[in-house]
């Protein structure tokens, strides 16, 4: 009762801590780029039914040199701070994540509200449930996005996750509000142990999306032509068929290592990059998707979690 009692106060403490430092939603006038998921990894259990009996929570803090998700780009040459807490019992999941960027700058994806300010941009609750079969786990959810940069939208999403080597994890988002599409990711994860030190382990990830648009909002971009004596001419902008492409690729490198009890640090370095053309591609000089072009980024960085 005690320890339920406690996680229930750092929950609403923390939910506290966002409507003081973050209040209303609002967003930029122009709808730029597409809310991301949330930092916080899934938790997936892998024995019972419904997950353990008993409650558990984590809070982590993310520090990181810039913000990219399925990806876009959220943040330009300013760190980003990514605080986060996760709480689950019985196979019911709550996971809220926040961003903190340190100098907001505006980004093919982003339109900040206040340039060069110290700005507490986005925050994202999510809630999930999840049964085990074996070694099969099938997670449901909701998302909210509640963005400064950008129009506030939600999501809902299934995944499907083995516990097996690599434990590929294959997750579908649908977007059924402000920016109505669905994103495919495959995921694939391990943990190798470091030798002679207790619970430090080498973490190894990478993961590949496929994104679909199917509202008009995902027009693609087209370049201005006018055909020799036809007066059926197209102007230059996002007046094309809906964006549908092999979206985006990422590599990740971690070492977590242990510093007390319930406490771990993480370094963590990542690559993004395109994978199609069509990811990457720009039409005079404009991105080809009305999200943003995907180019490659290296994020580095670390997070501080504490499991209780």
């Amino acid at each position: 009762m005690k320890k339920s009692k406690l996680l229930l106060e750092m929950v609403s403490a923390f939910m506290a801590l966002i409507v003081i430092m973050y209040g209303a939603p609002a967003y930029a006038e122009e709808e730029k780029g597409v809310p991301q998921e949330p930092r916080a990894e899934e938790e997936i259990p892998l024995e019972g039914t419904a997950g353990p009996d008993n409650a558990t929570a984590s809070i982590t803090f993310g520090l990181f040199n810039k913000y990219v998700s399925r990806g876009y780009v959220y943040s330009s040459q300013s760190m980003v701070i990514q605080p986060a807490i996760t709480f689950a019992y019985k196979g019911f999941g709550a996971n809220i994540w926040g961003n903190i960027d340190t100098h907001e700058t505006a980004t093919q994806s982003s339109v900040p509200e206040r340039p060069g300010s110290v700005a507490f941009n986005e925050v994202d609750i999510k809630l999930s449930y999840t049964r085990t079969w074996g070694i099969f786990n099938l997670t449901g959810g909701y998302i909210y996005y509640a963005t400064h940069y950008s129009k506030p939208t939600q999501e809902v999403y299934i995944a499907g996750a083995f516990d097996i080597i690599t434990k590929p994890v294959l997750t579908v988002y649908r977007d059924f509000d402000s920016y109505p599409g669905t994103y495919f990711n495959l995921a694939f994860s391990h943990s190798i142990p470091v030798p002679d030190v207790k619970d430090m382990t080498l973490d190894l990830g990478a993961s590949f999306g496929y994104m679909t648009g199917s509202s008009d909002y995902w027009r693609i971009y087209e370049k201005y032509s006018c055909p020799p004596g036809s007066t059926d001419c197209i102007t230059g902008g996002c007046t094309g068929k809906k964006y549908s492409a092999f979206h985006d690729g990422m590599l990740m490198v971690g070492l977590t290592i242990p510093i007390a009890q319930g406490f771990t640090v993480q370094p963590v370095a990542m690559f993004t990059f395109p994978l199609s053309g069509d990811a990457m591609r720009k039409v005079d000089g404009e991105s080809y998707n009305p999200s943003g072009w995907i180019g490659q980024h290296f994020i580095y960085g670390l997070n501080l979690t504490y499991n209780f």
